[in-house]
């Protein structure tokens, strides 16, 4: 890359041409694809016995959109989450607490327009949150647009500070688009991670004002056809010797709710597999949005070093053990080349969300 303002990202197809299977494997594949969707619903069927509802979800309108999110000690970051996603139209949020002891569930059960269900079951035994979501979301809010995040993500689209997110909605029903795409834009700050203080009701952008513009690689995987975009700051910094274990960094967030639909893996991948095609990654000129990702506050450092928490939030925890041992050593991730975020006009013009000509 030459520059903040070079190309962002490319695209690249997961199989040669010759490998693409033929009619028969294709089958065998979406038959495969169907037998997973319906297991994963029964898991999250079997896992509603995990949740207790602490304050229950009032009624809303059809054309609401909910909010669902699971929560482990974050009462610093959730004042501000909690405006920030109120400011742009969310009308209710459905939240999992996982036995936090910092105060989270006391302010989440203070909110009006939050209701609230508690477990002390393991968040990684519970697909790290996606079945406790996946029985709330079939059970409230199908057929609402429902917008699924994690306490360090805020959600940005397309004239955001002037259009609510009931308006975003509705365009993308005008357009038949089920999903929308989104890129996780890590925010960073300029010197060690545990050197900038925050305080919680600020803006955590304005804390980590940093992020990577590129480059991205974005492909396809099989049978499910979903994208897997990697690059950003954690790639660079913690496993630029073995780029293939990156983050993934794609997300699809924002969703047309039906009761068949299932998360396959976090926000990363849907089923059915169509709702996959929803966005191909930076250079993608359909409507798409972005996910400020605020992962790198001054916590991280403290939480980093906490092994239950390196337990609960990997399949193989060992295998990430040199990556939480280097963030538990308060890391600098910036870098001469980084960008300044400045709004999503810039991520725009970066190539790594795009209007879709919404106007």
């Amino acid at each position: 890359m030459d520059g903040p303002d070079a190309p962002a990202g490319r695209r690249e197809t997961m199989t040669a041409p010759e490998d693409i299977p033929g009619p028969l494997t294709r089958a065998a594949q979406a038959y495969r694809m169907r037998w997973k969707r319906r297991r994963l619903l029964f898991r999250a069927w079997r896992k509603r016995g995990e949740l207790a509802c602490v304050t229950p979800l009032r009624p809303v309108s059809k054309a609401a959109v909910l909010c669902l999110a699971t929560v482990r000690n974050e009462a610093a970051r959730l004042p501000f989450w909690l405006a920030h996603h109120r400011r742009i139209g969310v009308d209710r949020f459905l939240v999992v607490d996982n036995a936090s002891d910092d105060g989270t569930r006391d302010l989440l059960a203070a909110q009006p327009d939050v209701a609230l269900w508690e477990t002390r079951a393991s968040y990684r035994a519970a697909r790290f949150g996606v079945d406790w979501l996946g029985w709330l979301a079939r059970r409230h809010a199908a057929g609402h647009w429902v917008l699924t995040l994690d306490a360090d993500e805020l959600f940005v689209y397309p004239h955001w500070e002037e259009r609510p997110i009931t308006a975003l909605a509705a365009e993308l029903d005008r357009r038949r688009q089920p999903a929308l795409g989104a890129l996780m834009v890590e925010l960073y700050p300029e010197g060690r991670l545990s050197g900038t203080p925050y305080r919680p009701g600020d803006d955590p952008v304005q804390a980590l004002p940093w992020f990577d513009a590129g480059p991205y690689r974005a492909r396809r995987q099989r049978p499910a056809r979903n994208l897997w975009v990697q690059g950003g700051p954690r790639e660079r910094v913690f496993f630029g010797d073995d780029p293939r274990r990156a983050p993934t960094l794609n997300k699809l967030p924002l969703v047309r709710w039906r009761g068949t639909h299932a998360y396959l893996n976090s926000c990363h991948a849907l089923l059915p597999p169509r709702l996959n095609l929803a966005w191909e990654g930076p250079g993608d000129p359909r409507l798409s949005g972005a996910l400020l990702h605020t992962k790198f506050l001054n916590t991280i450092v403290q939480r980093s070093a906490d092994p239950d928490h390196r337990a609960e939030h990997f399949g193989d925890p060992a295998r990430f053990g040199a990556y939480h041992d280097a963030l538990a050593a308060d890391p600098v991730l910036w870098h001469d080349r980084a960008t300044r975020y400045e709004g999503w006009r810039q991520l725009e013009r970066l190539g790594l969300m795009s209007s879709g000509g919404w106007t």
